[in-house]
């Protein structure tokens, strides 16, 4: 994201200015294409690397802003939350060893933040999403201090009329309302451009959005968010949603979300693309603009298309054309932002390699993709990579193979033969390929979290599971080995224990009402083996609790014979804990009072439950439930 000051535009003044500016940029533009000022025959390729930001417990970190401020470099900059990073990478021509190059001053870049971040008490983590985000980190107190950020999530919500409402229906369901798009700040990517000769635009962009499908497959490595395991890439459905700017009537009128995979093939040139996504999205952010762009390109400069670009900076489209200024030349890229950060630089080397060795060998019958495939089945791919990953089955020129078939026969072969007509080196073109190969036989990111996960879940619970996925992707990320080669979790005992009741708190609780009856209330503690149910009113707020020692000690026949309803039998007097109670602090309350559950409230309002069987893994002197 860019540095400059902006603001939303809240008055019609600095709207009416800012529109015109854009219209000037399309104008400028068009006379760029057509006086052939946009470099030409000659192809780079850059990156962009968002990293998160680990605590000692391995939870969102809370420093960003300060470490920035100690590393002082102009390739990093900051990110939506204060958990996160980015790097950008200087572009290098597509040639030779470009590819272990860029690997290699990413990595230098890494171990220079790594300095700064560990002497912070910090960890660096690349994933797709951080295993550890919880509800409080996706409150505004975790949003980077800019102006910036303030103003996008304000004029977001303004456009949209209401607070998000996120659901995602996955192996589970997550379903939350939230008021800000730190949302947004769960995903993290490693972004991919790619320069493009501006007459071959159109051609080139169809052909990246029809092997968005199946390079998705082979990449997903975000299938957690909030301890759900949802998509295999989560990160698809979850970016869509944290800044859908419609209001739930729009859906009827068929209004563009602004993060999306498209509608229909492009046609016509590079500034028609530009064209739709003004007429199809609301300008939400603007800044002061000084130039004219008409009158730079008409005098042969290259303007930098200010207003056009901070308008297309708010549009997250998972394949995005770019137009921007090096060396005093305009250019045009495409931006691929569908892929993962993660697991390692070597996976995310070879994911580039492998969609730029196909972007530069694309089948002549694809140059018009229109008459190829049918775009839905390329949008269908897209959404089946996103939910199954490796296993889904992909619509491909006529035929349903599965991903890794499709790699494996067709995608490997014809990205080697791309990459040996840009004269990379062989030896990388081996190296990178290799690694997706070895993917295909072996296990991608989300296979590796998925499987791990469900076994730690089951012997040390979630909370532990999710530290656990984030220390050992941490210790094999320093390690460097791609993830077909990644083993086991850690040892559980070599974390240090968290500190908080947030940190090891059960979400997913079951509650009555007060009103409920109290037969069917036991009923279902009986049937779910559960010994402690919290009651809560119609606002969540906690009223009582039901504890299965308490139930057997009521008449259960005459609260079935005659009807008792939960507020009958329940306990009035609850202990609880607020989700900052340290842990320790807990478990002596609990021995205290005798008691083998502490519902965990904030202002009252019931978020989680912490039962003996959540803290005895943290107790030295573990209480009898």
């Amino acid at each position: 994201m860019g540095r400059h000051d902006v603001a939303g535009l809240t008055q019609s003044q600095a709207k009416a200015e800012f529109l015109a500016h854009l219209l000037n940029d399309i104008k400028a533009l068009d006379h760029l294409l057509a006086t052939g000022q946009i470099e030409s025959g000659i192809t780079r390729i850059g990156a962009e690397q968002e990293f998160c930001l680990t605590d000692a417990q391995w939870q969102p970190a809370h420093n960003a802003p300060e470490i920035l401020a100690e590393i002082t470099d102009p390739h990093f900059t900051s990110e939506l939350a204060r958990y996160n990073l980015e790097i950008n990478l200087d572009p290098l021509k597509l040639e030779g060893k470009c590819f272990s190059e860029m690997e290699q001053a990413l990595k230098g870049h890494l171990q220079l933040a790594k300095k700064h971040v560990e002497a912070a008490g910090s960890r660096i983590l690349l994933t797709g999403i951080l295993p550890t985000i919880g509800p409080k980190h996706l409150e505004l107190d975790y949003m980077t201090p800019s102006p910036r950020y303030y103003a996008l999530n304000d004029m977001i919500k303004h456009t949209r009329g209401s607070d998000f409402q996120l659901h995602i229906r996955g192996v589970e369901e997550l379903s939350i309302l939230h008021d800000s798009v730190l949302f947004e700040a769960c995903n993290t990517s490693f972004q991919m451009h790619l320069q493009i000769d501006p007459e071959d635009f159109i051609s080139s962009f169809n052909w990246a959005q029809a092997l968005a499908g199946p390079i998705l497959g082979i990449c997903t490595n975000s299938p957690l968010l909030l301890g759900r395991e949802l998509w295999k890439e989560t990160r698809i459905a979850l970016f869509r949603q944290s800044i859908d700017t419609r209001p739930t009537r729009s859906a009827l009128i068929n209004k563009q979300p602004r993060v999306q995979f498209g509608t229909a093939w492009a046609q016509g040139d590079v500034s028609s693309i530009f064209r739709n996504e003004i007429a199809a999205h609301t300008v939400i952010l603007h800044h002061e603009i000084k130039e004219d762009a008409l009158r730079m390109a008409r005098a042969g400069q290259a303007p930098k298309l200010e207003a056009l670009n901070l308008h297309n900076g708010t549009l997250y489209n998972w394949n995005r054309a770019c137009y921007g200024v090096g060396g005093g030349k305009a250019h045009l890229r495409i931006e691929n932002r569908y892929v993962p950060s993660g697991p390692t630089v070597q996976d995310e080397m070879a994911n580039f390699a492998l969609w730029v060795g196909l972007m530069k060998a694309r089948p002549s019958a694809c140059d018009d993709m229109i008459t190829a495939m049918d775009f839905k089945s390329a949008k269908n791919n897209f959404l089946k990579a996103a939910r199954y990953g490796s296993e889904s089955v992909m619509e491909w020129m006529g035929e349903s193979l599965g991903v890794k078939k499709l790699i494996g026969r067709e995608l490997l072969p014809m990205a080697e033969s791309g990459l040996k007509s840009t004269g990379i080196n062989p030896a990388d073109i081996q190296r990178y390929l290799t690694i997706i190969d070895k993917r295909l036989h072996a296990k991608d990111g989300s296979k590796w979290i998925v499987s791990n996960y469900r076994e730690a879940s089951k012997k040390y619970g979630k909370d532990a599971a999710r530290r656990m996925l984030s220390k050992t992707m941490f210790d094999y990320q320093q390690e460097d080995n791609c993830i077909a080669d990644w083993g086991p979790l850690c040892d559980f005992k070599a974390m240090d224990p968290p500190e908080r009741i947030s940190q090891i708190m059960s979400t997913g609780v079951i509650t009555v009402r007060e009103d409920d009856l109290a037969a069917l209330a036991t009923s279902i503690m009986d049937w779910k083996n559960i010994h402690h149910v919290p009651v809560v009113d119609r606002n969540d707020s906690l009223i009582g609790l039901l504890t299965w020692t308490h139930v057997i000690h009521t008449d259960y026949a005459v609260a079935i014979d005659d009807g008792l309803s939960v507020g009958d039998i329940m306990v009035k007097a609850v202990v609880s804990v607020a989700p900052d109670t340290d842990i320790q602090e807990a478990i002596k309350i609990m021995k205290h009072h005798e008691i083998g559950c502490l519902p965990v409230t904030e202002k009252g309002t019931l978020v989680g439950i912490v039962t003996i069987k959540d803290i005895q893994l943290y107790d030295p002197e573990p209480i009898d439930g």
